[in-house]
């Protein structure tokens, strides 16, 4: 396919070797003859032109043909065309017997409008995933731009209505993976795949991208786009309406608005932010929040007008703010509020900045001002899956628990396999149904056996459902694995003390003491603790310090099943009624 750029490439080239510049070096490199390798170009391989008045000139890069090469899906070697003295002759068909043209007359308009609509049925795209992009820079240090790139795609496609698209926790599993495309589709439940790469040069960037039917593993489009890095922008918003073209789904005037909205970025502004998001994507570490600040701060201040950058910082604050990371959420709450807050200023569409503010609200117990944001965040992306799961909470929290577990099912639908396991087992949890939650858990530590996350969620089922000798190994391995977060160590006193080892849970609340004394550990630490010792005047006592702290375990008062021995007490009802869940 011809690149979108219709002007001579200004991408540097290493050696002339390393660029195959016409359809004679291209076949002699893929050991074909020019009539494969030309027929090869419409089943995706990336072949690029350079425009010369009335001409124009191919070129390929070999390291495009590679891995276009390596990936194996390639109807490659399907038969040519028969030659026309090979096809058969028009006298032929007139030896059809009547008997055989009158069975062809036998099909009636109907049947063959069925049969038609059936096909043309089948071949409509309604869902799709966008594997993560291939970094082909030759610089592992470059998957960042990759990664970003894959990101900022899906997030402008989730934002049409009529077309599922898989968000991106789910397809970064596929990253580098040599699963054919039919077995990815079939994981995501999708009818298409959009592979791509991402190829950098100094601020000279190529992306292509070609769009594959997941049924036949048929390559039905692909492009390549070549642009300056400011203009990155623009880039992704061409590749997003091609695809939204190409798959023939129907897109508002607001869609195509949305998708069509760009702006100019410096490089190093955009390069902050991509490596700001890198960050805090690779850990829960609090190390790896910090360093991301650091990116996103630096990008605010080369561009202070770049709404991303804020959403970014927006959402670091955010995840320091919560009791597993074991930050003062009164402190890191108010940054996180003022930054989504400038970035929704800039942007008032951008989705995230909804999601976070939602969430904030929900932290705060500002319930109504959080469900408004919530729905604003699913009117501008309906399939946002970050923005169901957000929303699931909190109906949860309201104690519509069935209806958080609906939620939360169409999140997994759309991230199905980040929202399969833990946050859906949350749901589940507090709906009570114990052994549905640790089977999704389950599901998740067999693939990921030190995500500390689900194993702290994993802890509190077992706990509630009356197993609490099953739950003291997992948490001990959560308490392991999260560098001893103290939400993990409140919950593994509480298992210590209901599985009849009051000695190691005393013990291991002398730690979270001693630790008070020299830092910060959240009231919700202590209120587990207790609860679990059966020190119910001491639970309460750090129930009030939790309230003052706006904890987020306060939330789910109304349904956490951790609060069942003192739902009676009138200092607990009192405690519901103050935050507005009564």
């Amino acid at each position: 396919m011809a690149s979108k750029t219709q002007q001579p490439s200004t991408l540097p080239e290493s050696s002339s070797t390393e660029r195959l510049d016409s359809w004679k070096e291209i076949a002699a490199y893929l050991k074909r003859d020019e009539r494969t390798v030309r027929r090869w170009e419409q089943e995706g391989m990336p072949v690029h032109r350079h425009m010369h008045k009335k001409q124009a000139s191919v070129y390929a890069h070999k390291a495009e043909i590679d891995a276009w090469w390596k990936t194996g899906r390639q109807r490659l070697e399907s038969p040519e065309p028969a030659p026309a003295s090979k096809r058969p002759r028009l006298w032929v068909w007139a030896t059809l017997s009547a008997a055989g043209v009158l069975a062809l007359l036998a099909f009636t308009t109907t049947d063959l409008r069925e049969r038609l609509s059936k096909k043309f049925a089948a071949a409509n795209i309604h869902s799709l995933a966008v594997l993560p992009l291939k970094n082909l820079s030759g610089d592992p240090a470059q998957d960042y731009l990759a990664d970003g790139m894959t990101e900022e795609l899906i997030g402008r496609l989730a934002a049409i209505r009529n077309l599922r698209v898989i968000s991106r926790t789910s397809v970064m599993r596929f990253k580098d993976t040599q699963l054919l495309v039919p077995e990815i589709a079939k994981t995501l439940g999708v009818d298409a795949v959009v592979e791509g790469s991402v190829m950098r040069a100094g601020n000279q960037i190529r992306v292509h991208a070609q769009l594959i039917r997941a049924a036949t593993d048929e390559h039905f489009w692909s492009e390549s786009y070549d642009r300056d890095l400011r203009d990155v922008l623009a880039l992704q918003s061409d590749v997003a309406q091609a695809i939204a073209r190409k798959v023939e789904v129907t897109v508002s005037g607001e869609e195509h608005q949305r998708l069509a909205a760009v702006r100019p970025v410096a490089p190093e502004v955009y390069e902050n932010y991509l490596k700001g998001k890198y960050a805090l994507a690779q850990s829960t570490i609090r190390a790896s929040v910090d360093q991301s600040i650091a990116y996103f701060n630096e990008a605010i201040r080369q561009d202070p007008t770049f709404a991303p950058s804020y959403m970014g910082l927006a959402n670091a604050y955010s995840a320091r703010a919560t009791v597993f990371m074991g930050g003062v959420a009164k402190q890191e709450r108010p940054r996180a509020i003022a930054a989504a807050q400038k970035a929704l200023e800039l942007d008032p569409d951008l989705v995230e900045a909804h999601v976070l503010l939602g969430n904030l609200a929900q932290q705060q117990w500002r319930w109504a001002e959080a469900e408004a944001a919530y729905r604003r965040a699913l009117e501008l992306s309906p399939n946002n899956a970050e923005a169901h799961a957000a929303f699931a909470g909190w109906l949860v929290s309201q104690g519509r628990t069935e209806e958080a577990v609906t939620t939360c099912r169409r999140a997994r639908e759309l991230d199905p396999l980040a929202v399969s396991g833990s946050d859906l087992a949350w749901m589940l949890f507090y709906s009570r149904r114990y052994d549905d939650a640790v089977h999704e858990l389950h599901t998740v530590l067999a693939g990921r056996p030190d995500d500390a996350f689900a194993l702290w969620i994993l802890g509190f089922a077992l706990v509630a459902n009356h197993h609490p000798e099953e739950a003291v190994p997992v948490l001990e391995k959560g308490v392991s694995a999260s560098d001893r977060s103290p939400a993990l160590i409140g919950l593994l006193i509480h298992a210590y003390a209901q599985a009849g080892r009051r000695p190691d849970a005393l013990r291991l609340l002398e730690e979270l003491k001693r630790r008070k004394q020299t830092g910060y550990v959240p009231a919700a630490s202590f209120v587990k603790a207790y609860l679990g010792l059966g020190d119910y005047d001491r639970a309460f006592f750090w129930l009030e310090e939790a309230y003052k702290e706006q904890s987020n375990i306060l939330q789910f008062l109304k349904v956490h099943p951790i609060f069942d021995p003192v739902r009676v007490d009138p200092r607990f009802q009192n405690l519901v009624h103050r935050v507005g869940l009564d």
